[in-house]
């Protein structure tokens, strides 16, 4: 099994004041994973899967939370003293491009966690090599979309459902405290 990359533990300080721990996922975090899924409310699992989610099974589990930390990359994010509140993760679709996915529970939307962690998987994505993030999701879903401005992502919406492409660059370290606005100095406008 491959080790958890070093260099992604960070404690944020959100917008309302709250702080998270973030560190990469790893399989000992499939058992919460697994009841997070099983017990998320019904819009939010809409807006993670674009329809209603997959059967938990330890298949499922081992696929999401056994991973390279290369091709295939997740931070999870914790309460200080409490269950985990965030998963972030990217997939690698071709050589240089992959496709990112970030589930934020209903309580800790809206603080800037979910540009944080969007950020953090920018960093990781280049330093792997990685230029574009791919992102496909309900054409509805607001966070997302906002998500993806901020990004400065390109938009295709057919059917109800979107794809955003963001292309990265090279930008400096990521900010260890989100404090207001995301920086998004590592995404540059799609051709």
């Amino acid at each position: 099994m491959t080790e958890p990359p070093k260099g992604f533990d960070r404690t944020l300080l959100l917008r309302d004041g709250r702080r998270v721990r973030v560190r990469p996922l790893t399989p000992a975090d499939a058992p919460e994973l697994g009841e997070a899924i099983r017990n998320a409310d019904p819009e939010t699992l809409r807006r993670r899967f674009c329809g209603s989610a997959p059967r938990v099974t330890p298949k499922l589990l081992e696929r999401l939370t056994v991973l390279d930390y290369e091709r295939r990359f997740a931070l999870v994010a914790r309460a200080l003293e409490g269950p985990g509140v965030a998963v972030a993760r990217y997939e690698a679709t071709g050589r240089r491009m992959a496709e990112v996915a970030i589930a934020v529970a209903p309580g800790w939307r809206r603080v800037g966690l979910a540009s944080a962690l969007l950020h953090m998987l920018g960093l990781a994505a280049l330093e792997r090599g990685f230029d574009r993030f791919t992102a496909v999701y309900s054409a509805d879903n607001r966070p997302v979309a906002e998500l993806m401005d901020y990004a400065r992502g390109r938009k295709v919406i057919a059917e109800g459902v979107a794809e955003a492409e963001v292309r990265l660059r090279d930008h400096p370290e990521a900010p260890p405290v989100v404090v207001s606005e995301p920086a998004f100095s590592f995404f540059q406008r799609s051709p």
